[in-house]
């Protein structure tokens, strides 16, 4: 079935990169670096390589604790952070910034046999380490036979992702159960994994819990909340494609003479799709402003009375904005897409509404909802309803902020169980 796989990948490669042209019209970082993709890299000379993949931004986001631990614990090592999008890479590019000297960030290889040959013999890991989700066959192949060890650390599995795993079963069966260790992130993940036959497994929890908001982001938070002038700030965070328009439309419906001072503020996952979202704000007849235009060094007057929405359309300030505002809504959750994780919300100590659809992160979110850091919203119309139901009661989204920071604080120290688990893997000869 491999070889099959294979096969159909070197097929399929013409497509591949014409598709990584086109997607490039609209984020131009598809159309840099191709030449990594096929296994060609920029010279290296670290003998001692540690290899963390990290797929796209929210993935990268939940490696920072593991990356720091690693080179914090293994100071002669160096360490190679792949990525798939690049939104991933310039995540990591600003998360860090501050020890890039140790750090070199590629494209991950497409996943056919020859190609990921190249990258394991042009950079020789120790350690591949995989985050979340990420389980290529002929990647996981590859590392067996050069002899090194996989780990699937901050690991996740949907019902949905293991009935689609079951239907690949000869593909994928074995690709999973060639994983040398896999940390779950919770007791129900663990357990699918299991179905698909991985061995050392443990449940270490998620790391994302143990991601510390940086100290300038509050500062940011608390300027732009300053720019934003006397109001109540609903944000609408993480959004994705499909979801805006229905938030849009539930807002105008729903505003009311009495929630004029409650401005909107919407931050779209994704940077391509910004000024897709500005012209839908432009459609349905709101003021808006970008979050772009803004220059929070300067002390300029408040943001007009007449604005009804601002769009974040910046990168890596989800934390400034969770600071500035008084009630979250955390997206992709709305729409059929698992939704995002409710964590960085919770270590900003806001109350959080969410959607239904909820089973990328779907432990993390009940837990939160049974904390009373959460509540879960049928749809956009509730959500609005909910969401002025709660703003009109301070008391209560204050005690809703701090269930959602104990909640945070609770559950940290999955990198710790991770590294502990990760030490007998690494070479450090």
């Amino acid at each position: 079935m491999r070889l099959l796989y294979s096969f159909v990948w070197c097929l399929s490669l013409p497509i591949v990169l014409l598709r990584l042209w086109v997607r490039g019209r609209q984020e131009p970082g598809y159309r840099q670096h191709i030449a990594e993709r096929l296994g060609f890299y920029s010279s290296y000379r670290h003998q001692k390589t540690i290899w963390v993949h990290a797929v796209s931004a929210g993935e990268t986001r939940a490696a920072e604790p593991l990356v720091r631990a690693l080179l914090r614990h293994y100071p002669q090592h160096h360490l190679i952070l792949s990525h798939m999008t690049p939104t991933g890479r310039a995540t990591g590019a600003i998360l860090f910034a501050d020890i890039a000297d140790r750090i070199t960030q590629v494209f991950v290889p497409y996943d056919i046999s020859f190609i990921v040959q190249r990258f394991l013999k042009h950079y020789s890991p120790s350690l591949c380490a995989l985050i979340e989700t990420e389980v290529w066959p002929n990647l996981v192949a590859q590392c067996k036979q050069a002899g090194v060890p996989v780990a699937l650390v901050n690991a996740r599995l949907s019902e949905k992702s293991l009935k689609k795993a079951l239907k690949l079963s000869s593909l994928i069966l074995p690709a999973a159960q060639a994983i040398t260790c896999v940390a779950a992130q919770s007791g129900p993940d663990a357990a699918r994994l299991k179905m698909l036959g991985v061995s050392n497994l443990s449940v270490t929890g998620n790391m994302k819990f143990d991601v510390t908001p940086p100290d300038h982001m509050a500062e940011n938070g608390a300027r732009l909340r300053h720019w934003l002038g006397d109001r109540q700030i609903f944000l609408c965070a993480s959004t994705r494609d499909g979801e805006e328009e229905l938030l849009l439309k539930a807002f105008v419906a729903n505003r009311r003479r009495d929630k004029s001072n409650t401005l909107l503020v919407i931050t779209p996952r994704h940077p391509q799709r910004f000024d897709q979202v500005g012209t839908m704000l432009t459609q349905h007849g709101l003021s808006f402003v970008r979050r772009s235009s803004m220059d929070l060094t300067i002390q300029e007057n408040p943001l007009s009375a007449s604005v009804d929405v601002v769009l974040g359309d910046s990168m890596g300030e989800m934390y400034m904005y969770y600071a500035a505002c008084d009630l979250a809504f955390v997206g992709g959750s709305l729409v059929n897409l698992g939704g995002h994780n409710l964590i960085e919300a919770c270590a900003m100590a806001k109350p959080v509404l969410t959607g239904p659809y909820t089973f990328n992160f779907s432990e993390i979110t009940e837990q939160a909802i049974a904390a009373k850091a959460a509540q879960r919203v049928a749809n956009s119309e509730d959500l609005f309803q909910q969401a002025w139901a709660l703003l009109d009661q301070p008391n209560t989204l204050n005690r809703m902020g701090q269930n959602a920071h104990a909640f945070f604080m609770q559950h940290q120290g999955a990198t710790n169980r991770t590294m502990t688990m990760l030490e007998n893997f690494i070479n450090i000869s």
